[in-house]
């Protein structure tokens, strides 16, 4: 327990790192090396859902393909696809919430006297507002509101499900190619179908036109919402179900007697479809990610189908796991690190079990707190025992993310070319194993029939 004589020595010390505008302390690291202020940028680069994720997809996915790249086609379709993939993954929720619904479209459509206090409490949790001391109505505009943003927010997933068609019709008008096999270079004589080629096309328009439409009827049913989903108790509480499904799931479960901290932690995590709070600003949830990544997986499956049955496998050998990694990143080998660190000993002012034997990791911005309490406790300079903490969470943190770098990327690019090269020296095995086979058919037919064998077998008769 720390007294206030203990607080003046604290208060005494000459501190080398300062508060932001965001209050966020930052390290300014007099002793500290270029490394220590890379680790700590990391670090924070880290618990930022957007940035972390788009680093991680671009160097899981584009890197390694880019490296791996089996034509010039297949180099720029891929690389067309992943960075608009990943600025609709990462950056377009946050975006469409923040500028243009909440300070534009969702902020025009509410009552004078309202606007301002709704702009203010959108990024509010539900659980807030519902606590709140706020009026009655004001509470329910708001629920509503943030509801309807979130339907208009359809136009993501939408979106990102037709992206692999813009892929498709990209490739077809810059290198005049739809065959696959030709795009990754499996097929020397480089021959197209016109017929594949038309229908690749008339496809890809068809499922972006409809993409436009529903995102289009997206937006019209949030505004609807946000307007007049105040007025119904049955559409608030339908509007509190959209925003938070995994706590819904997760509450129906407990009344059904199945209780697990874990899974409704999950749930409540993963099932999220309201947005983030990001000091006052919205943010990228982890069940908006879910969202946009699952409808990406089925529009790679439809677009693939168009181009032959080695795009579609393709798809599907590579694009599950990749989907997996994306929604839940480094946190696959995350947890096993952590608890091996925690078997161990290491890093204790770190890693910490809360009641429930889960593994707690303080934030980033937490450090500064704790580094205080050990140089008290320690008798050393706050900067150095921060300086020590970023080590330690850079660890803790960065071993998860470079292994799943490693894994994901290079090991399942390289991995999933081999198969397709595989299954399409197979196919034209069996093709021409099967062309043998006609041709002796045909020979045998051509036999039985000829009149030399005609005579033959009446003579032997």
């Amino acid at each position: 327990m720390i007294t206030s004589i203990d607080n003046n020595i604290i208060n005494s010390r000459k501190y080398s790192y300062k508060k932001n505008n965001n209050n966020e302390t930052s390290f300014k690291g007099n002793g500290g090396s270029g490394l220590v202020k890379f680790l700590d940028t990391f670090i924070k680069s880290q618990e930022n859902l957007s940035s972390t994720r788009f680093i991680q997809d671009t160097a899981t996915n584009w890197l390694p393909k880019a490296l791996l790249s089996r034509s010039k086609a297949d180099f720029w379709e891929f690389t067309f696809l992943e960075f608009l993939e990943s600025g609709l993954f990462y950056y377009a929720a946050p975006f469409f919430g923040e500028h243009l619904f909440r300070k534009g479209l969702f902020k025009a459509i509410q009552p004078k006297n309202m606007k301002e206090n709704i702009v203010k409490h959108i990024p509010d949790s539900l659980e807030t507002i519902k606590k709140s001391n706020l009026d009655k109505n004001l509470k329910g505009r708001l629920i509503n509101t943030k509801a309807g943003m979130v339907l208009g927010c359809l136009a993501i997933p939408v979106l990102e499900y037709s992206l692999s068609f813009a892929k498709n019709l990209f490739t077809l008008k810059v290198f005049k190619i739809s065959d696959f096999n030709n795009i990754a270079n499996l097929n020397k004589d480089k021959k197209e179908d016109i017929n594949q080629q038309k229908r690749v096309e008339e496809h890809s328009k068809k499922e972006l036109l409809k993409a436009g439409i529903i995102s289009a009827a997206g937006v019209g049913a949030g505004l609807a919402l946000a307007a007049k989903g105040h007025k119904s108790e049955k559409l608030t509480k339908f509007s509190e179900y959209i925003l938070e499904p995994g706590e819904k799931l997760a509450n129906g479960l407990k009344k059904l007697g199945l209780k697990s901290q874990r899974v409704e932690n999950f749930l409540k995590e993963y099932l999220k479809l309201d947005f983030e709070n990001n000091a006052g600003k919205l943010a990228l949830s982890k069940g908006q990610l879910a969202v946009i990544c699952t409808t990406g997986l089925f529009g790679y499956s439809n677009a693939a189908k168009d181009r032959g049955k080695l795009d579609f496998y393709e798809v599907w050998t590579r694009v599950p796991l990749v989907v997996l990694y994306t929604i839940f990143g480094s946190s696959i080998f995350d947890e096993g690190f952590k608890n091996i660190l925690a078997k161990k000993g290491k890093f204790p002012e770190l890693i910490k079990k809360d009641e429930n034997g889960i593994i707690k990791v303080p934030t980033r911005k937490e450090l500064p707190q704790i580094a205080e309490k050990l140089a008290l406790k320690n008798n050393s300079s706050v900067d150095k025992e921060l300086e020590k903490l970023i080590k330690q969470k850079s660890i803790i943190t960065g071993v998860p993310y470079v292994f799943g770098l490693l894994v994901m990327g290079f090991t399942l690019s390289a991995v999933t070319r081999i198969w397709t090269k595989y299954r399409y020296n197979h196919q034209v095995k069996q093709s021409q194993n099967s062309d043998t086979n006609l041709n002796s058919l045909n020979n045998m037919i051509f036999v039985k029939e000829s009149p030399v064998f005609e005579g033959f077998r009446k003579s032997v008769k």
